[in-house]
């Protein structure tokens, strides 16, 4: 496919090769016929990415106190390693597009290939020749409709979601502080509805285009005309009802401007991104009703519906996102809605970047901006060719491929990948394609494809990299065994006990064919210089450890996808795997059983394994007592572990620094890192010497004990560790 992406670095757009995005359950594959620009969210995106790193942080204080949280928790190193690999990516835009469906994901109904739809959701309906979109953000094209108009359906949603919460009425009148698109398809929409419109920008251009194309009944220019004067003539001396504030703006003024114009008792509706210190007196004065306006409706940023499809019931919820969207269809087919008339500016796709350059630098008026597509389809790509040329590889050459690419591999894998000798990178799959070819042709891969089957056919590939989502880990480990590759997976192995059972049996089928493939899961910590110090100060004697191990994890909010047991697993087996191993790798023994517990937080949001005390007991009589809590202070250091025993003590203070403490002495030793670039060496080397780096059933029992783990907490009593205990079919 062909798809636009920004750079964030520097904010440079361009259209790329990708392979196509990988079609899921529930999700439908589109071929693009149009699609719309959102010069505000969009074009602020590119705007920002324009900007210096200090304009950047300016522009986005957030984000910035987000990195000096990550400084304090991960060290300086990582979070530079973290906020480079993002602002070196690439991110799609787009949002709002109507095309075609192609295919149709396993348990679609109601819709055929053929059909034209309208499609909503940025990272889904991105400016591409092809997308993939959840059921829930399409809407079917009702006939006669023109696609270019259908194209402009989600920012339609947008404007009628911010209508929808200011409740207007026949008669009413109402002012639109703003007339960009989002602002002209609100006054269209506010007069088919039956109300007075006046429409306010500082721009005489979009003031024009609102009478010209009659979408306001009235308009005035703020700053050259007397705009208390025509809203005190236009709402008959009362104030308006209700105003719409549209705008995009740093700016207090138009939340001072709004509280102004309103009549007492009246609403003021924010559907724009603007400065909201809303000034006392005419808001109070006034009885104002203020509110904020999200998205177009309810279901946005709810993955049970935008990516599950589970919808809300009609009766209970009569405009969700998908509905919001067919009304606007609807609208349109009536003649209510008329966003042709908004389009200003009209560019073949593979000239998309000039809008984006033409909103950057400003000095030309623009409102609608459309991008049409090829009217032939050039069919799937399901293989982008990055590095022609194949080089002679050296013996003991290691062909390497990946799976997945999100922050965390781009950020803490590939680039100690990358600095490897004896590794030749080969293919790389991703479920967008964007990524794949991004990070591609950064690191030097010879290919980007779409699929996990692409990469397992590849004769050059003998090892694998898995860092796809948690849900994805157990198919490509599973694949890549089958297939006699060794792979690399970063943590969980798997996220179900069912999953378990078919990685081990599909071990056992391996090992009863030949020398069995190298499976490592990346438990990086074990490798790390603290973690060695720490071990070979106790040695391996025989005498048992108490070790205490405390996590600082943070909170993760509870829509997160790490929060989905089907598909991130939770944080148990998400990422308390993590420390359970280290734990064993510390005492040189299984695990017998566990016991663990929970923090009554009284908030149902979180989880009450992200506040849970875990106890395992080893085999060799060693205890270990896990504290994973997600409600510590932010600015306490992550992880901290303390172990004595044999007459010694050691701690591991956040992977900075170790203490030992042996026979009255105290030495600290610097040890920075948490072993990235250790457990990939250890990882390639194993893969030269057929000897596994981290021993095979130590990793299934650590997997293992995550899901006892939760058992424990749902039934309050220990429970045994026991890898004989897993059935290929348990569910």
């Amino acid at each position: 496919m062909r798809i636009l992406a920004q750079r964030l670095k520097d904010g440079y757009v361009s259209v790329v090769e990708a392979p196509s995005p990988v079609l899921e359950a529930g999700f439908l594959r589109v071929r693009t016929l149009h699609s719309a620009v959102s010069p505000g969210t969009e074009g602020g995106k590119v705007i920002v990415g324009r900007k210096s790193l200090l304009g950047k942080a300016k522009a986005k204080p957030r984000q910035v106190r987000q990195t000096l949280d990550m400084v304090r928790s991960l060290g300086l190193g990582p979070t530079i390693r973290k906020v480079k690999a993002k602002l070196e990516g690439a991110e799609p835009l787009g949002y709002s597009l109507c095309g075609q469906i192609i295919e149709l994901g396993e348990g679609v109904s109601g819709l055929e290939p053929g059909q034209t739809v309208a499609c909503a959701g940025g990272g889904y309906a991105n400016h591409a020749t092809e997308v993939v979109v959840p059921v829930n953000l399409v809407a079917q094209v009702p006939e006669g409709v023109d696609p270019a108009a259908a194209s402009f359906a989600t920012l339609g949603a947008i404007a009628l979601q911010g209508i929808r919460v200011a409740s207007p009425t026949i008669g009413e009148s109402a002012v639109v502080i703003g007339l960009g698109i989002l602002g002209q398809l609100a006054c269209q929409l506010l007069g088919s509805g039956g109300c007075r419109v006046l429409g306010l920008d500082i721009s005489a251009e979009a003031v024009q285009l609102s009478l010209s194309s009659g979408s306001a009944s009235q308009a005035a220019v703020i700053g050259s005309d007397s705009i208390d004067t025509i809203t005190g003539s236009f709402t008959r001396g009362d104030g308006a009802d209700l105003v719409l504030i549209c705008a995009g703006t740093a700016s207090n003024d138009p939340i001072e401007l709004a509280g102004k114009l309103c009549r007492k008792k009246g609403r003021v509706v924010v559907v724009g991104a603007v400065g909201m210190d809303i000034p006392r007196e005419d808001y109070y004065r006034k009885e104002l009703a203020f509110t904020v306006s999200c998205s177009y409706g309810p279901g946005r940023y709810d993955p049970g519906y935008e990516e599950h499809g589970l919808d809300y019931p009609l009766p209970y919820v009569r405009w969700t996102e998908g509905r919001n969207l067919t009304a606007i269809l609807d609208t349109i087919a009536s003649g209510g809605l008329r966003p042709v008339d908004l389009v200003t500016h009209r560019l073949p796709f593979e000239e998309a970047p000039k809008a984006y350059e033409m909103i950057a630098t400003g000095g030309v008026p623009y409102c609608g901006i459309l991008l049409d597509y090829p009217t032939e389809f050039p069919g799937r790509a399901s293989k982008i060719v990055i590095r022609s040329e194949k080089p002679t590889p050296a013996e003991g050459t290691i062909g390497l491929s990946v799976i997945g690419a999100g922050s965390f591999a781009q950020s803490f894998l590939l680039p100690e990948l990358k600095k490897l000798s004896g590794i030749e990178p080969r293919l790389i799959a991703t479920g967008g394609g964007l990524s794949a070819a991004d990070v591609g042709e950064r690191i030097g891969f010879a290919g980007a494809v779409d699929s996990i089957e692409a990469i397992m056919a590849d004769e050059d590939t003998t090892a694998v990299l898995v860092a796809s989502r948690h849900d994805g880990h157990a198919e490509a480990v599973e694949k890549a065994i089958r297939a006699g590759k060794h792979v690399f997976v970063e943590k969980p192995l798997c996220i179900s006990e069912m999953e378990l059972g078919k990685l081990i049996s599909a071990l056992e089928e391996s090992a009863a064919k030949g020398p069995l493939p190298i499976l490592q899961v990346g438990f990086n910590r074990r490798f790390s210089p603290a973690a060695a110090r720490l071990r070979a100060h106790f040695g391996s004697g025989d005498g048992p450890l108490m070790m205490h191990y405390r996590i600082n994890a943070g909170r993760i909010p509870e829509e997160h996808w790490i929060q989905d047991r089907e598909v991130g697993g939770g944080r148990v087996v998400g990422e308390v795997c993590h420390f359970i191993d280290l734990l064993q790798f510390i005492c040189h023994s299984p695990i017998g059983s566990v016991y663990a517990d929970a923090l009554p937080t009284g908030d149902a949001s979180i989880p009450l394994q992200d506040n849970s005390s875990v106890q395992l007991a080893f085999t060799n009589g060693s205890i270990g007592t896990i504290h994973y809590v997600s409600e510590g202070g932010r600015k306490l250091p992550k992880e901290r572990i303390e172990v004595s025993g044999r007459s010694r003590s050691a701690v591991i203070d956040n992977f900075r620094s170790v203490e030992l403490y042996d026979s009255g002495r105290r030495t600290v030793h610097k040890t920075p890192g948490k072993g990235f670039r250790e457990e990939l060496s250890a990882f390639v080397s194993a893969v030269r010497s057929g000897e596994q780096a981290i021993e095979l059933n130590s990793q299934l029992a650590t997997t293992l004990a995550t899901f006892r783990v939760l058992d424990s907490l749902a039934s309050g009593s220990p429970q045994r560790v026991d890898l004989a205990s897993i059935g290929s079919g348990r569910e």
